[in-house]
């Protein structure tokens, strides 16, 4: 399990992408490099990492769930997840 700090510090780096995306498509557009310079560093989308939403694991992460690897088969294994069955024959 993550540290909660690392958790939040990646909410925190979304919801700052999200703030300064107009502002950043309108400077790249004008070619203003030094503007785009002068935005915070997090507000980047490049600096932007998936992480379970579950636990915060940064690797084995399935975009299609927004969860690990680990706890889509620990939740598709108890029937949680529609539509997914564990494979057995």
């Amino acid at each position: 399990m993550a540290k909660e700090s690392m958790k939040a510090r990646e909410v925190k780096r979304a919801k700052m992408c999200a703030k300064y995306a107009a502002k950043r498509k309108a400077l790249k557009e004008a070619g203003d490099w030094a503007g785009l310079q002068k935005l915070p560093k997090n507000s980047s989308p490049v600096r932007l990492h998936n992480r379970c939403s579950l636990t915060g694991r940064p690797k084995g992460y399935m975009r299609i769930f927004g969860i690990s690897r680990i706890q889509f088969r620990e939740m598709a294994s108890k029937g949680l997840i529609p539509g997914v069955r564990k494979a057995s024959w």
